[in-house]
C-alpha cells in the first residue's frame, strides 16, 4: 500500500511540474497578443515594419556590393623592418616598408638612411613576389607582412 501511495505521490507531483511549465509557456505566447485584442492593427504595424527594413536592405545592396568589389585592392598586409644601411653607424634607421593588398600585390618603400643623405626606393611586388630582386631586408618586410 505504501509502494501505491509514493507511485500516486510521484505522479502527482510530476503532473504538478508539467502543468506549471505549460502555465508559464502559455503565458508567454500570450503576451505577444496585443492586451487590447486588435491583432489586425498589430499585424498591419508589422508589416510595415517589415517593408521598411526591406526598403532599407535594398539601398543597402548597392553599398555593400561596391565595397566588397573595391575589396581586393585595399591595403590588406603592412610591415616594417627597421635595420643598418651602414655598418652600425647609424642606430637602425633604415626602413623597410611592405604593402600588400588582398592578392598580395602593392610595393615595398625602402628608405636607406645615412648619415648625409637618406636614399627612398620602391619596388613593386605581384602575388608576394618582387617584380624585380628584392634585398634581404625588402624580402623580411613582405615575408613578415603575408606572414610567412
Amino acid at each position: 500500500m505504501e509502494k501505491i501511495t509514493l507511485v500516486v505521490a510521484a505522479i502527482a507531483l510530476v503532473s504538478a511540474f508539467v502543468a506549471l511549465g505549460m502555465a508559464a509557456s502559455d503565458r508567454r505566447r500570450m503576451s505577444a497578443v496585443p492586451r487590447d485584442g486588435n491583432l489586425i492593427e498589430t499585424l498591419r504595424h508589422l508589416d510595415e515594419d517589415v517593408a521598411n527594413i526591406e526598403t532599407a536592405v535594398a539601398r543597402l545592396q548597392p553599398v555593400v556590393k561596391s565595397l566588397s568589389d573595391r575589396m581586393p585592392g585595399a591595403l590588406r598586409y603592412a610591415s616594417v623592418v627597421t635595420f643598418d644601411a651602414h655598418e652600425d653607424r647609424t642606430g637602425h634607421m633604415s626602413r623597410a616598408i611592405a604593402l600588400l593588398n588582398e592578392r598580395r600585390d602593392g610595393l615595398v618603400i625602402t628608405l636607406l638612411h645615412g648619415p648625409r643623405q637618406t636614399l627612398f626606393f620602391t619596388k613593386m611586388i605581384a602575388e608576394g613576389e618582387g617584380i624585380e630582386p628584392l634585398s634581404p631586408e625588402e624580402q623580411a618586410a613582405v615575408d613578415r607582412a603575408l606572414g610567412r
